[in-house]
């Protein structure tokens, strides 16, 4: 596991001062899903933004300058791209589990102990995952881990909010009143420059910064088609809180009721017509 610390705190004490996590698969998650936080956070004294990152980027797509990276070449550069976004995004801290991707989809032992710790350590109010209905395997592996993590804490240690966000499959499907609206239209020159960090993916043919910020700038747009926009830029995400305030509560089925109120909200909808 690696540890940083962008402004040399005491580890303890940068994990105490953590009011927002984020929690993501791969290096540039965060930058990419966990934007609310990263910007409620930023030059804030009473609210800092800390990131764990669990997979150890082994296995990322490289080419052009990057094509001949051996994989421990590829973990390296990944590495220091997400410490470098900590260092933009002045977060409280920034845990690499530098797991393999098999370990995080077999939510073994070590890996959900591992988050447990982080999280108890960190006290935040809010955490930020993967959404259950992420159609990236090593994504679900990390919800399930995360979920798993908090659920093994007494309810004292437990955040107040876990929020579901988007990257692999967006969420403009869920009901508007299920949405967790978040506006991130301040400091979009800040969302820029963190996307714009992870150059070993986005020079390698994925243009990981262009698809957030249009993803972004398109839920602002037709999240509501009858007023003018009061936001050019927005991340929905799903509160998943009675997921960890209610450990009865399957996530199957949790998931699966919001996907069939979206099934209901469209047979209503052609119901009018057909």
């Amino acid at each position: 596991m690696d540890i940083y610390i962008p402004d040399s705190l005491d580890r303890d004490q940068a994990l105490a001062r953590t009011t927002h996590l984020g929690i993501g698969a791969h290096q540039d998650d965060l930058e990419f899903m966990a934007m609310d936080g990263i910007l409620k956070c930023f030059q804030k004294k009473d609210q800092w933004f800390a990131g764990i990152t669990c997979t150890n980027g082994a296995g990322s797509a490289r080419s052009g300058a990057y094509a001949e990276f051996t994989d421990e070449e590829m973990v390296l550069c990944r590495q220091q791209e997400q410490r470098t976004a900590a260092d933009i995004g002045q977060y409280a801290y920034m845990s690499q589990l530098m797991l393999p991707s098999s370990a995080v989809k077999s939510n073994n032992d070590e890996f959900v102990s591992s988050l447990a710790k982080l999280i108890e350590d960190s006290q935040a109010e809010v955490i930020y995952t993967h959404n259950p209905a992420d159609k990236h395997a090593t994504h679900i592996g990390v919800f399930a881990g995360v979920l798993k993590a908090i659920r093994s804490l007494p309810a004292d240690k437990r955040p107040k909010q876990l929020i579901g966000c988007e990257v692999w499959r967006n969420l403009d499907w869920l009901d508007d009143d299920k949405k967790v609206v978040m506006d991130l239209t301040a400091h979009q020159n800040l969302a820029a420059a963190l996307n714009g960090v992870f150059d070993s993916q986005i020079s390698g043919g994925k243009r990981y910064d262009l698809a957030v910020q249009g993803r972004r700038a398109a839920n602002a747009t037709f999240f509501d088609s009858h007023s003018t926009d009061d936001a050019e830029s927005i991340a929905f995400g799903i509160d998943l809180s009675a997921l960890i305030s209610d450990e009865s509560i399957d996530p199957k089925t949790y998931i699966a009721s919001l996907i069939n109120d979206f099934k209901n909200d469209v047979d209503d909808a052609l119901s009018n017509f057909f």
